[in-house]
């Protein structure tokens, strides 16, 4: 029992799973929005500029 209340005592309360999912959740948010921005209809301006290479045509 003292080994694991000096594991804990020593231990970080940083919440390392909360800020993984957290940057995880944003990183996979900024992929997906920006596949369905360049798949969408183009805004005013944009209408005749190339889609990047990177972004995979998705048929409608």
């Amino acid at each position: 029992m003292p080994l694991i209340i000096a594991a804990t005592a020593s231990a970080s309360h940083f919440p390392f799973a909360a800020t993984a999912t957290l940057v995880v959740g944003f990183i996979a948010a900024t992929v997906i929005g920006s596949i369905a921005w360049f798949n969408s209809k183009r805004p005013v301006g944009w209408e005749n500029k190339e889609r990047p290479d990177v972004i995979p045509d998705i048929d409608k």
